[in-house]
């Protein structure tokens, strides 16, 4: 609005100008016109031509219509000759000119804020001629302002801070308010600020409307929030002016002008002596009146009886001191604690209070209330030690626990059966000595881990274990022996003194300091020609010859007896006998027949001879195989032939019966007695392949020069090849009388046949006779049908 004020004054300096300059122009052209006309001998006027007129104003909220002003020219003689003419803003509807008087009117009610002025030119025509008589002219007229506005506050709300206990005069906030009425004109837009609200602690600049500070240290725990009221008034404050008021928060910011003070000077607390620790005891609390990073606090503490039994920590929540048990409790030997306590302030601001005022202190008591415990043990872990060889009843050890409790109760003692599942020990229960109570072995068991449970017997009844760890020591009671079955040997040709084995010893005793074995020869008064023993003093030894005449023809198996002692207290020995063979070695001193070579020549057979009987041996085993197959698949064939001719008949259990009766009635007493014969046996599923018995005799081929007759594996093989030839129930003979044919006189039964005669066989398919000297023959039931493959 101060804009729209002042932009009529700048259109009217540089309208000023214009209209000079053409009053000026109008009186030059008067000029050359008379000096034309005094040439031309005609007299000329000497009238000043012009508008003449004064400013216009219009009063804003005016009643209407209303004259506001005239324009006329200096022609106008009040004959009415000359007409008036108005143009430009608001002409017509806002303003109106009277034509004949030059009089200017304003036709309705006009608003300065609306608009503060309008431009309008001005007409002189003559009405005998209609030629201008003045030319047109700009005037201005201007809408003059009335106090119709009142004053209004910007940028609000107002919120501001300030610290406490700050000095007078500080600057808290500025407020500012505007005027829509005209600041150029009179005092309508001039504005004062005063506070209604607030005093005697702030006041404001009355032009400026700044609020500053009017009270020293204003505190912020006395009132955090202020609010100020500020009123606004045009017109200087003058009557008749308008005003506005505003309201302004002003909030005291905190500074650490105050300490932590305990409300108390004694805190009691309780705690279980069975607490563990990290148990809260209690919380303090030191109350502070500031706020933020001013109100937070340390807490100590400084106890007076006994240290480091407590810890104390700030909540960062609440800041209370939590008081936290940092060592177990005993009721029994302390009841009671005193403690003080002190907090201090985390940030200290010595512009406001002294060092020593940023803390404080009090006390708190501790009391331990009793609680009926379990026993004590006087160590957390037994550990003992036992010879093996401790008679049943040796004391080993004793365990001590203890009631600690007042009550101080008697304790039994006992030992967890999960943990001594032996039984190897006992214990009193009365005073907790631990006895052996069954002979005890290191081999067997070298370490004993035992629980110990110690029980109250009044109270509760209360129980805890201990763990109780028994080594057993050993003894030497375990002689030692040759670590391995040794099969030395020594080749032909071998010189005196070379090492032909190394041998070694084990003891099942665990000696303490490590085994240590001697090896040495039977003592003899004749020394042994053959061989003899270096002990090397690492527990192992060589056997080393003292001849090099060692042939297989003199001699193919030496027996050289060897001595082991220990190192144990006392000494145990024993003696093992080494089998030494002589060899024929390869050039590599490598004797590959071993054993097997030895055997051939203590039976005085060469390894030629022997590898040739074991291949016959085992080439007999093959074909005996390969015979048994082929006869049993040839009588496969036979069974199925019998099948097919008496798949039509009828069969009975009954037997074939043969006489040589001469007449029929012999022949039919002798059918009353029937001999039963084996029948074929029902063949379960068997299947012996080809490829079987060929791998059977490929294997048995390839392993035939590295075994012999007397090797476990052509034994059993033997053995296995018997037991499945007399287990098998398909092979002969069969109740036929073509089998007994070919039956021999090997058997200690004899023949079952009744006859020599072998012209008669029921296996073989013959015409029916019904003659009077044979019976009918019933049919027997052979075995079904079956396939072996090989």
């Amino acid at each position: 609005m101060e804009g729209c004020s002042v932009l009529p004054v700048v259109i009217m300096i540089s309208i000023m100008p214009g209209l000079v300059g053409s009053e000026l122009r109008m009186s030059r052209q008067e000029l050359r016109g008379s000096q034309l006309t005094e040439g031309l001998g005609v007299p000329r006027p000497r009238a000043k031509r012009g508008w003449i007129w004064k400013q216009l104003f219009v009063e804003e909220e005016d009643p209407i219509p209303k004259i506001i002003g005239q324009l006329k020219s200096n022609y106008d003689k009040g004959d009415f000759t000359i007409r008036y003419i108005l143009s430009g803003e608001g002409a017509g509807d806002v303003f109106r000119i009277d034509e004949f008087s030059g009089e200017i009117h304003a036709l309705k009610s006009l608003d300065r804020e609306e608009k503060a002025f309008y431009v309008l030119q001005a007409h002189a025509i003559d009405r005998r001629n209609g030629q201008p008589v003045e030319p047109e002219s700009e005037f201005i007229i201007k809408v003059q302002d009335i106090n119709d506005n009142a004053p209004e506050f910007i940028n609000e709300p107002y919120v501001s801070s300030i610290p406490e206990m700050s000095p007078i005069g500080t600057t808290v906030v500025q407020v500012t308010a505007t005027d829509a009425d005209d600041p150029m004109f009179g005092n309508n837009a001039k504005l004062i600020y005063s506070i209604l609200q607030g005093e005697p602690y702030f006041s404001v600049e009355p032009k400026t409307g700044i609020i500053v500070t009017s009270w020293q240290n204003m505190d912020r725990e006395a009132s955090e929030t202020y609010l100020v009221v500020v009123q606004v008034k045009d017109m200087f404050g003058f009557s008749g002016g308008y005003s506005a008021t505003t309201t302004v928060t002003i909030t005291l910011t905190d500074v650490n002008d105050n300490g932590p003070t305990f409300q108390h000077n004694l805190y009691t607390f309780a705690l279980e002596e069975s607490a563990p620790v990290g148990t809260t005891v209690g919380r303090v609390m030191a109350e502070d009146a500031d706020i933020g990073v001013n109100a937070k606090m340390n807490y100590s503490l400084d106890d007076l009886e006994e240290s480091a039994t407590f810890r104390v920590h700030t909540d960062p929540e609440t800041q209370e001191g939590i008081v936290t048990l940092a060592k177990p409790l005993d009721y029994e030997s302390k009841r009671r604690f005193v403690i003080a306590i002190e907090a201090i302030n985390a940030h200290v601001d010595t512009r406001f209070l002294s060092y020593s005022e940023f803390s404080d202190r009090t006390m708190i008591k501790i009391l331990v209330t009793d609680v009926d415990e379990p026993p004590l043990f006087s160590a957390e872990v037994y550990e003992w030690k036992v010879l093996e060889n401790a008679p049943v009843g040796t004391q080993v050890g004793t365990v001590s626990g203890r009631d600690t409790d007042a009550a101080n109760n008697p304790i039994r003692y006992s030992i967890t059966k999960s943990s001594d599942l032996r039984k190897a020990f006992r214990i009193d229960p009365n005073n907790g000595t631990v006895s052996v109570a069954k002979p005890l072995d290191q081999e067997t068991a070298a370490w004993h881990n035992l629980t110990v449970t110690a029980k109250e017997t009044k109270e509760n009844q209360l129980s805890s274990s201990v763990f109780v760890a028994i080594k057993v020591l050993d003894i030497n009671d375990n002689i030692p022996t040759l670590s391995r079955d040794y099969q030395p040997y020594v080749c032909e040709g071998t010189e005196a003194g070379e090492l032909i084995q190394i041998i070694s010893a084990v003891d099942a005793d665990d000696p303490s300091e490590g085994h240590h074995f001697y090896f040495s020869m039977l003592p003899d008064k004749h020394i042994n020609p053959n061989f003899t023993i270096r002990d090397n003093q690492d527990n192992t030894a060589g056997i080393l010859t003292r001849r090099s005449s060692f042939t297989r023809r003199d001699r193919t198996l030496y027996q050289l007896p060897v001595v082991i002692t220990d190192s144990g207290s006392p000494a145990l020995s024993s003696t093992s006998t080494l089998t030494i063979s002589v060899c024929s070695c390869q050039p590599a001193g490598h004797c590959p027949s071993g054993g097997v070579e030895a055997l051939a020549l203590s039976m005085g057979l060469s390894t030629q001879t022997l590898l040739g009987l074991s291949v016959c041996i085992i080439t007999l085993i093959a074909l005996s195989l390969l015979m048994l197959a082929v006869w049993r698949h040839r009588k496969l064939q036979q069974q199925k032939l019998a099948a097919q001719e008496l798949d039509t008949a009828e069969y009975s259990d009954r037997v074939i019966l043969y006489t040589e009766a001469k007449t029929v009635e012999d022949a039919a007493a002798f059918s009353t007695q029937p001999v039963p014969l084996r029948p074929h046996p029902r063949r379960r599923e068997h299947r012996l392949r080809r490829e079987e018995v060929a791998a059977s005799i490929r294997m048995s081929l390839r392993h035939s020069h590295l075994i012999g007759p007397e090797d476990e594996v052509f034994r059993q093989f033997i053995v296995d090849r018997l037991s499945e030839a007399d287990q098998d129930p398909y092979v002969p003979p069969f109740d036929c009388l073509r089998t007994y044919a070919f039956e021999g006189t090997g058997s200690l039964t004899g023949s079952l046949s009744s006859l020599e005669s072998s012209t008669f066989d029921p296996c073989v398919s013959r015409p029916h006779d019904p003659g009077p000297r044979f019976l009918r023959l019933s049919p027997w039931q052979g075995a079904e049908e079956d396939e072996t493959s090989f």
